[in-house]
């Protein structure tokens, strides 16, 4: 199953999530074709850098992050891309750039793209580079509780 932080927390949580085992996969469009869904159905998360602080932009698996458009929305005077050496403790449990979009269990804010939130789920990565976690997108909310960027 996905990282044992994610899990339990669903499990503890009693959400209703189905798993999906793929090949491995390392971009979120080979695991949209490798899952068979299609991409702008599998959110990806990217890890960024406003003001220095680690936040989650979790997009379109087709979408890339636009850092002006992000500024504008969060009101910072910096933002960046954050480098795996920069989070890759954050995320202990899971492989590199494989972590799921649950910001509030590693003590980041979550930021979801608009276009995301009118899906009736989300399917993601679980913190493997083999498994892909889809659940209702409601459940997705109500647990991180993201700020919508308005897109």
């Amino acid at each position: 199953m996905a990282c044992d932080k994610l899990q339990e927390f669903l499990d503890r949580n009693q959400v209703k999530y189905i798993s999906i085992k793929h090949s491995p996969a390392f971009t979120a469009q080979e695991i949209a074709a490798s899952a068979h869904i299609p991409g702008q159905e599998v959110a990806k998360t990217v890890v960024v850098k406003l003001d220095g602080e680690l936040a989650l932009v979790v997009l379109p698996a087709p979408e890339m992050v636009r850092m002006e458009h992000l500024k504008a929305e969060t009101g910072a005077q910096r933002v960046e891309l954050a480098s795996e050496e920069e989070f890759r403790d954050r995320f202990p449990d899971c492989e590199v750039g494989a972590m799921p979009p649950f910001g509030n269990l590693y003590g980041m804010d979550t930021y979801v793209e608009k276009s995301l939130t009118g899906d009736e789920e989300i399917a993601f990565n679980g913190g493997t580079h083999t498994e892909l976690v889809k659940m209702a997108f409601s459940d997705y909310r109500s647990l991180t509780q993201p700020k919508i960027l308005r897109g």
